[in-house]
């Protein structure tokens, strides 16, 4: 199945090269880097801004902190959302044949004192975990987009809309009109998927 999956940024921050076959670890330094880059782009762009309106002094450092990273401690992304599930099986069924996202085995399953599987949505993952779940399985809203959820960057909507009518799996569109689809996972968990 080809993957409906992409970085959803609103920087072009993907990389230039496939980073598939890295480890977790060097996808994790790979993706640091390009953040690290694009932000520099994004202060160098800006003084230039600055320049061009006639302004006679450039941003100070402190300044510049403020605007493009509001942390002492260096947000570069979303590394991974955690989902808990009933059945792993079931979940995977769900998230690997349905949807495509594909397991990182990198990922530690024999540390946790649970089971559980790690699996790609673009550089960032998906955390599923056998726990018990101490949130309402029922009574939750019908649209995905009023509750809490995860939201997925796709290239088509109506590609993913047809995979999930195939599979009998219900879904709402975006209540703004935008392409965006709303779902749920077999522990209802709400998944956004927007098309960028």
């Amino acid at each position: 199945m080809a993957s409906i999956f992409r970085l959803s940024v609103s920087l072009d921050l993907r990389p230039k090269v496939t980073c598939t076959n890295l480890s977790t670890k060097e996808r994790f330094e790979f993706q640091k880097k390009s953040f690290r880059k694009q932000r520099l782009n994004v202060r160098f762009n800006s003084l230039k801004a600055n320049k061009a309106q006639g302004a006679t002094e450039g941003i100070s450092v402190v300044e510049e902190k403020e605007i493009n990273n509001k942390t002492d401690y260096g947000v570069v992304g979303v590394h991974h959302v955690g989902f808990l599930c009933e059945n792993l099986e079931r979940s995977l069924e769900f998230y690997q044949n349905i949807l495509g996202l594909e397991t990182n085995e990198a990922r530690p399953h024999d540390k946790l004192p649970y089971r559980g599987a790690w699996l790609w949505v673009g550089s960032e993952m998906i955390h599923l975990m056998e726990l018990p779940n101490p949130d309402p399985l029922t009574g939750r809203p019908e649209h995905g987009g009023r509750d809490r959820h995860a939201c997925i960057a796709i290239r088509d909507v109506s590609s993913l809309k047809e995979i999930l009518d195939k599979a009998g799996i219900k879904y709402t569109m975006s209540k703004s009109g935008r392409p965006a689809i709303f779902t749920r996972d077999p522990d209802t968990n709400a998944l956004e998927f927007t098309q960028v």
